[in-house]
């Protein structure tokens, strides 16, 4: 790994941060855009307020819901699986507040921290893999919501709505109602990142309340809250249980490891490390606890009265007899589906597909390419149960995000002690450039890291597309832990090759 000299104004200290001195970032369009660029000290004024309304629209979610459920579809009951999730977020919230960190200290989204430690080029690699997942999040959460406007339309006009020419198995008019949600998605991010602020403000307490009414539906159907916790565990808490256990628990956490990497997205918005910390501290575990303990209760009260749990919430709601109770159930849907895919799913790959090329690829053209994609990854697949959805889609996504994180948090932390040099993360003649814009020691480490993680996944027979013996079979008993093996052996093993730099006052790694 050569050395290399850093730029001359790297940055000044700031109230609040450290701002970008000007020309510091030079003008080469293979790294800079406006979008990419620091967020101006002055401009970084999220409170944690909105840091907390933020995770509350993100968390009150129909596939967080799904989480819930199908832990109480897999055999848990309501209290396994509040204690699963809770867990998992606790977990889960550290890496989100460390790498939370370099937001509001440098104004800088994901795809650009990681240029500290995978090199200019080379940061386009964890970039698109973190694109491509949120592209096909992006798509699960419109399929869901396009299905909420469908059952919504079906109820209202009646008729041969539910029973049209089917496409691909399905009615025309899901396609239709998948199609407009789609757009109207698009419509509202396409306003920009202040007019999502204001929408999760006014959408997270809306959410709470419809969610609640859910429950006092369903436990009025099942003559009282006592039958919603009287569900026995179809696992108990012997050997059956860890089984299901371990898997779910790297699952739940699986779910939130995307925004682990890019939550600098918005933290760069921030108004300080305090807004930061407490915002998400208060926002991120109470907030899917809460809406774990409504779920599983919802369903466990579905299995009282219909005989077998309803784990989609949508399924569910389309069963009751009131209309007005069916429409407000179904806007909460569609508010809670508009307000996390917006947050969790466009931004992120919109930065990262211009980071790719920052002079074709802005912003608002990066969310448009999410949502093609979106819809190109059939979305409709990866929900059809709950095995597929949590042990095979979330159990290989923390697995390769998982290690992505130990890398950014070995290099941010443990390397570089959170100095940067602001100016050099856009230069080509930078500190960061290493071997031809490529750090080596970051892709062995993920490499490493990765298939690590998940070279064992394994499919019980007709639940998923591996092997019953896993990929690589002696990796197998690794499968299940993903999430922390992927982070914990690539923070060691990267932790390890850049050891032998030394890390200069500005965060240069110099021989």
């Amino acid at each position: 790994m050569t050395a290399t000299t850093p730029s001359d104004r790297p940055g000044t200290a700031a109230p609040g941060g450290v701002e970008l001195a000007p020309g510091a970032a030079g003008a080469d369009p293979r790294f800079v855009n406006d979008d990419l660029l620091p967020v101006p000290v002055a401009e970084r004024r999220w409170t944690t307020y909105n840091f907390a309304a933020l995770w509350v629209g993100m968390a009150h979610n129909i596939p967080s819901w799904l989480l819930a459920s199908g832990l109480v579809a897999l055999g848990m009951d309501w209290l396994q699986a509040v204690l699963t999730i809770a867990l998992a977020n606790v977990i889960v919230l550290l890496p989100m507040l460390l790498t939370g960190h370099a937001g509001p200290k440098y104004g800088i989204p994901f795809p650009v921290l990681a240029r500290a430690s995978f090199g200019l080029r080379g940061a386009n690699l964890p970039a698109l893999v973190r694109a491509g997942v949120a592209c096909a999040w992006f798509g699960i959460q419109t399929w869901i919501g396009g299905q909420g406007l469908f059952v919504l339309l079906d109820k209202a006009v009646g008729g041969d709505w539910a029973s049209a020419s089917p496409i691909a198995g399905r009615p025309w008019t899901l396609w239709l109602c998948f199609v407009l949600f789609w757009a109207l998605e698009l419509a509202i991010i396409h306003r920009g990142m202040e007019a999502l602020r204001r929408f999760e403000n006014w959408a997270a307490p809306f959410v709470i309340v419809g969610a609640l009414v859910l429950l006092v539906w369903i436990a009025v159907k099942a003559g009282g809250f006592g039958p919603l916790l009287d569900q026995p565990s179809e696992l108990g808490w012997g050997a059956d249980f860890w089984r299901v256990f371990f898997p779910a628990l790297m699952g739940m956490i699986a779910f939130w490891a995307t925004l682990s990497l890019n939550i600098p997205d918005f933290t760069r918005f921030g108004a300080g490390q305090r807004a930061q910390v407490w915002g998400q501290t208060l926002g991120l575990p109470t907030t899917m606890t809460l809406f774990a303990l409504l779920s599983v209760l919802v369903t466990s009260g579905s299995q009282a009265v219909y005989g077998a749990p309803v784990w989609d919430p949508v399924a569910l709601a389309a069963k009751t007899d009131n209309v007005f109770g069916l429409l407000f159930a179904l806007v909460t849907v569609l508010v809670a589906t508009l307000s996390v895919n917006i947050a969790a799913n466009v931004v992120s790959p919109a930065y990262d597909l211009s980071n790719l090329a920052p002079k074709l690829v802005d912003f608002r053209k990066g969310a448009l390419i999410t949502g093609v994609v979106g819809v190109l990854v059939m979305p409709w697949k990866l929900t059809s149960t709950p095995e597929l959805y949590i042990f095979t889609w979330l159990g290989l996504v923390g697995g390769l995000l998982g290690t992505v994180a130990g890398i950014l948090i070995a290099d941010y932390w443990l390397v570089r002690r959170t100095a940067l040099d602001l100016g050099g993360l856009y230069r080509a003649d930078g500190p960061y450039w290493y071997r031809g814009g490529w750090n080596p020691a970051a892709v062995l480490a993920f490499a490493v890291g990765g298939v690590l993680a998940v070279g064992g996944s394994h499919s019980a027979p007709g639940t998923g597309p591996f092997p019953e013996d896993g990929l690589i079979p002696f990796l197998k008993p690794l499968a299940d832990y993903g999430w922390a093996v992927g982070l914990a052996a690539s923070l060691l093993l990267y932790t390890g090759l850049m050891a032998r730099y030394r890390t200069g006052g500005t965060g240069r790694a110099a021989e």
